[in-house]
């Protein structure tokens, strides 16, 4: 150990990695260990209203901790560890689609820093009259990708239409797709001579660069058809560098598709981003009411649903995954 220290640093890197995946197991067995001695005093020597609602209060937490353990051992995919790349796009709805676009965002956006992560806007396409007719964005922090996957497919909105002057409901569609962030790790490699890259001054609402300089980028992948843009950094350099970031993630999605003919395991099914393809829909009026059509969970709490809680349609969802891989 002392004559390799890149040897030593590997083992203490694996070392520190598993002792954090098992202190949440001790600590947990402590607290019931805690928990059962609290019930045993109680019995022994009567309780009364207060020491019964210390216990109830104690008893949620507890079950509130395991929960979250036992969604995290289903963080165990080969990227799930990691960041996401996160793309919306506009889909059947006209203007309510990319005011819909805009919604989601900030839903996934408050999601995220309730989880204490950090968020990098990439790319919007901005609608003539309302909302976004795409955007991108990259979430980083734990287990990113392996909670937003659940995000991916095809989001429904019906309500009564803002933009509509008879106050008819409307339906409206976005679909969103979850990529892994690589970082640096080049797993697909990318002919330079497979790439258009143009150049454009970028859109938005102002500011040095926007509007005054070819800033933004746009690649695209000729053999694939994949195209990606980026013009929210400040310099060209800057926006192709990044453009190719989340190139290089639909690139290993992609690859990923190609190699597993039954499923593919990261990107999902693609699903025409209309009706009768939803995975996910929002019921605003006549009543309220928030369903995942592949988990079967649902709630009514739209408002709070729309402010980011949506960790429940996660843990859902990754039960719901590990089911369909024990059938299989």
């Amino acid at each position: 150990m002392w004559e390799d220290a890149a040897n030593a640093q590997a083992i203490h890197q694996e070392m520190s990695q598993l002792r954090e995946k098992l202190t949440p197991l001790f600590s947990l067995e402590s607290k019931i260990e805690d928990l059962e001695a609290y019930i045993e005093l109680l019995n022994e020597g009567g309780s009364d209203e207060e020491s019964i609602s210390e216990l109830q209060i104690e008893s949620n937490k507890l079950n509130s901790d395991i929960e979250k353990l036992e969604t995290e051992t289903l963080l165990n995919g080969e990227y799930d560890a990691g960041d996401a790349i996160v793309e919306i796009e506009a889909g059947a709805g006209g203007v309510d689609a990319c005011d819909w676009v805009s919604m989601l965002q900030q839903m996934y956006l408050k999601w995220a820093d309730a989880q204490g992560f950090k968020c990098e806007v990439v790319d919007e396409s901005e609608s003539e009259i309302a909302g976004l007719r795409s955007t991108t964005f990259i979430v980083r922090g734990k287990h990113a990708f392996g909670y937003l996957r659940s995000e991916h497919g095809v989001h429904r909105l019906v309500r009564i239409s803002p933009f509509d002057a008879a106050k008819r409901r409307q339906t409206s569609f976005a679909r969103v797709e979850v990529l892994p962030d690589l970082g640096d790790q080049a797993e697909v490699e990318i002919n330079p001579d497979d790439l258009r890259i143009d150049y454009y001054r970028s859109s938005g609402a102002g500011g040095q660069h926007v509007n005054k300089t070819e800033s933004a980028v746009r690649l695209t992948h000729i053999p694939s058809g994949l195209v990606v843009t980026c013009q929210n950094e400040r310099s060209q350099h800057k926006n192709k560098a990044m453009a190719m970031h989340v190139l290089q993630a639909r690139m290993v999605v992609l690859d990923k598709a190609k190699q597993n003919e039954k499923e593919a395991a990261l990107r999902g099914i693609v699903k025409a981003n209309e009706w009768g393809n939803q995975d996910r829909s929002y019921v605003f009026q006549p009543y309220t009411m928030v369903k995942d059509l592949r988990t079967g969970y649902e709630t009514g709490d739209v408002l709070g649903v729309m402010n980011g809680n949506i960790s429940p349609f996660m843990q859902s969802y990754l039960q719901w995954r590990q089911q369909r891989r024990e059938v299989d």
